[in-house]
């Protein structure tokens, strides 16, 4: 099957968490014989950011590490979609693309058909401005994939797309998964962006004060923190590390003892049940986890034996003292997390998912010039 996707960028993950399960999601498909085309915009903003902090490089270690991923690269102005989607059966457009390009695809469907066409939404946009997310033109389109049942109902409930499935993130346990034998080098690890102050007091109340209280040895990695935020950081005793190439979290978390999940505040006040991909990922590299509120209403994990929730500082405070006075406690809780995502949530369950769904559509939605039934 040809599965032509269009994301914003394959080949940087600067400040782009979609490209972690996008990377995965990509090699899997490949791994089961598929043929699959990555399409991002030329000059992209997180690759120009990512080229401008970093120089070419990354690109090149992109390209050690994932030899069969390849992006195609498109100017929208000149953008040929007969050519770009020639052969496709299913083709997946992520919500962080240009408005006029999720309406030339579409438009292109209706007039051309032959495939499954479905949007991809990863952001809390839906909720927190519908205004912006109800503009997308989906009239052609078979549907969407949110990932989260939220999500999935406001699509329904507002009208903008006739079918909507959950589909949740999920760890390219090819690249995360534990490596033994690597001596530690501090107690405790953050990993994540500053991103727009939406969760600024939590990471004070979940991460900083509390490494300070305990005098942890600790180290943060992620981009765009503001100089107040390396204040706080310094002030706090944590090394600024900066950004952190997604492929190498798995060594990084080896090197510590515990690491913690701090939700960004729409996700916790609006989006329960979307614990985004880095809890995903943590738990499938084998790491304790620790986090700050969240609201599993998809039951996805078992909170208390997968990772340890802290309501409110003083708990983190104290949960991080038991983890790290315990290592039998925090092995437990580690490998606890590490094979439910092992039995639930890999890349591999993803795309099982996905394919179920583009099965589904064959079979109930007729393609471009077919007749409708009234059932429908």
């Amino acid at each position: 099957m040809r599965i032509v996707m269009f994301y914003h960028s394959l080949l940087s993950d600067w400040n782009h968490g979609n490209a972690h399960f996008l990377r995965g999601i990509a090699t899997e498909l490949l791994a089961r014989g598929h043929d699959v085309r990555v399409c991002e915009p030329r000059n992209g903003w997180s690759l120009q950011n990512l080229i401008a902090e970093q120089g070419e490089e990354p690109i090149r270690r992109f390209r050690a590490m994932y030899p069969r991923l390849t992006s195609w690269r498109y100017d929208l102005e000149t953008l040929d979609l007969d050519q770009a989607l020639d052969g496709a059966d299913l083709v997946l457009v992520h919500e962080w693309n240009d408005r006029a390009l999720v309406r030339r695809l579409g438009a292109h469907r209706g007039r051309v058909g032959g495939y499954r066409l479905l949007f991809h939404d990863t952001h809390h946009r839906s909720v927190t401005d519908p205004e912006s997310m109800g503009a997308y033109d989906l009239r052609h389109y078979d549907g969407v994939l949110a990932f989260g049942e939220v999500i999935r109902d406001v699509y329904l409930a507002r009208g903008w797309a006739r079918r909507a499935w959950t589909w949740h993130e999920a760890a390219d346990t090819r690249v995360f998964h534990p490596i033994e034998g690597l001596k530690p080098q501090g107690d405790l690890v953050w990993i994540g962006n500053w991103g727009d102050d939406e969760r600024t007091a939590e990471l004070s109340e979940f991460v900083f004060n509390p490494v300070k209280a305990l005098g942890l040895k600790a180290c943060a990695h992620g981009v765009r923190y503001p100089a107040r935020a390396h204040v706080t950081l310094a002030d706090a005793g944590i090394v600024y590390a900066g950004w952190l190439p997604n492929y190498d979290v798995p060594r990084v978390f080896a090197h510590f003892r515990v690491t913690v999940h701090v939700p960004r505040r729409p996700y916790v006040r609006l989006l329960p049940g979307i614990p985004t991909i880095r809890p995903f990922e943590a738990l499938a590299c084998g790491i304790p986890l620790l986090s700050s509120p969240w609201d599993d209403t998809e039951s996805l994990f078992t909170p208390g034996k997968d990772f340890l929730v802290a309501r409110n500082g003083a708990e983190m405070q104290g949960l991080l003292t038991a983890l790290l006075r315990d290592e039998a406690m925090a092995h437990e809780l580690a490998e606890h997390g590490r094979q439910t995502i092992l039995r639930r949530h890999t890349c591999a369950h993803r795309v099982d998912e996905l394919l179920a769904i583009y099965a589904e559509l064959e079979g109930a939605w007729p393609q471009a010039g077919e007749t409708r039934c009234a059932a429908d």
